[in-house]
C-alpha cells in the first residue's frame, strides 16, 4: 500500500498508541494525533493528511459533528470512523455524512489495516 499520510483522533491515550504501533508496522505515515475534533480539525488545515481515523464519541466536537466538517472543507480527505459501540444509528449517519468505513473497538491489527485497505485503494 502506497503510504498515505494519516492523522489518529481519539480521546483514549490507549487506543491512539494502538494504532500508531499498527500503522507504524505497514509504514503508513502517521503525521498527527488529536484528542478531540476541536484539536482535529486544526492538525487537518495545517497538515492536509490523506485519511483521518476518527472516533466517533469525544468530548468537545464529537466524531460526527468532526466529520461533517471535515467533508464540507476537505472531501477529498478519507475518514475511517472508530467506535466502541457501533449503533445503526451512528453507523447510518457515519455513512450518510462520507466516512468511508468503520473500525469497531475493540479491534486488531488486521481487522485496522483491511478497512484502511479498502478504503484507501479504490482512489488509486
Amino acid at each position: 500500500m502506497a503510504s498515505p499520510k494519516i492523522i489518529i483522533v481519539d480521546d483514549n491515550d490507549l487506543i491512539r498508541t494502538l494504532l500508531r504501533g499498527i500503522l507504524r508496522a505497514e509504514e503508513c505515515e502517521i503525521i498527527g494525533e488529536a484528542r478531540n475534533g476541536t484539536l482535529a480539525l486544526e492538525l487537518i488545515e495545517k497538515s492536509k493528511p490523506d485519511i483521518v481515523l476518527l472516533d466517533v464519541l469525544m468530548p468537545e466536537m464529537d466524531g460526527l459533528e468532526t466529520l461533517q466538517n471535515i467533508k464540507q472543507q476537505y472531501p477529498e480527505i478519507i475518514v475511517v470512523m472508530i467506535t466502541g459501540s457501533p449503533s445503526k444509528d451512528n453507523v447510518k449517519e457515519s455513512i450518510e455524512g462520507g466516512a468511508s468505513g468503520f473500525i469497531v473497538k475493540p479491534f486488531n491489527s488486521a481487522k485496522v489495516i483491511e478497512t484502511l485497505k479498502r478504503a484507501w485503494n479504490p482512489r488509486r
